[in-house]
């Protein structure tokens, strides 16, 4: 019989990958009704349980020592499917709703492209298991979903912004600045103070913005990183 407990992690990392899937259906049929909630809705639940899987497939994996080469190769191809080409076409049919011009919507292509040299770059890196190089490709998936939230609730600033954020954004996976980690190796307050002001400041911004929160979010999470990328 296979031991099966090593199988437990890659399980879970399909999940995300079937997420993310999902996540590419619901970006094409915005509008669109399925059962109590619109396209748009279940595109941003579906990146949601992609990101809780991709989180819990690490854990499991170090809690079952269950490593493997696969296992990273999986993770980051379903990474690239969830919080790469899933959040771009999320855009992409966005600024199209919008009646962006069609070339100006395909800049969102650029975000799936940095998320995929992000990714390499990571895999081959041994540094970054510490401390990451660049906005890890979870994080620009958040940071869209709260985009979509802002242009939703809000208003839509129009496509020239959107390109420019999107051409930002997507630099920004690339950029070699340093960026602290967010997993808790401890729950010591010293140790993790800017980790518990990011889930503050993600509680408050949410309250007060409501799904566009979580953009700021991810702002502050760069501000942060810069202002300390000389401690890490």
């Amino acid at each position: 019989m296979p031991d099966i407990k090593r199988y437990i992690p890659d399980a879970i990392t399909t999940m995300n990958l079937m997420s993310g899937c999902v996540a590419i259906f619901m970006a094409f049929n915005l509008r669109q009704v399925f059962g109590p909630l619109d396209g748009a809705s279940w595109c941003m639940i579906a990146i949601a349980a992609a990101a809780v899987f991709d989180f819990f497939d690490g854990a499991m994996a170090r809690l079952l020592h269950a490593y493997s080469d696969l296992g990273k190769d999986l993770d980051s191809l379903s990474d690239m499917v969830s919080f790469g080409v899933a959040p771009a076409m999320l855009m992409l049919n966005t600024m199209a709703d919008a009646g962006s011009p069609l070339w100006a919507c395909f800049f969102t292509l650029i975000i799936p492209v940095c998320g995929a040299i992000r990714l390499a770059k990571f895999n081959n890196d041994t540094e970054q298991a510490t401390v990451f190089r660049g906005l890890p490709i979870p994080a620009n998936a958040i940071f869209w979903i709260g985009a979509y939230g802002w242009i939703d609730t809000y208003y839509y600033p129009g496509w020239p912004v959107i390109t420019l954020l999107i051409i930002a954004v997507s630099l920004a996976m690339t950029a070699r600045f340093k960026m602290f980690s967010l997993k808790f190796k401890n729950f010591d307050f010293a140790e993790n103070f800017c980790r518990y002001i990011i889930i503050v400041a993600a509680i408050v911004f949410v309250a007060m913005y409501g799904l566009a929160g979580l953009m700021w979010t991810i702002l502050l999470y760069l501000l942060l990183s810069l202002l300390r990328r000389n401690r890490m």
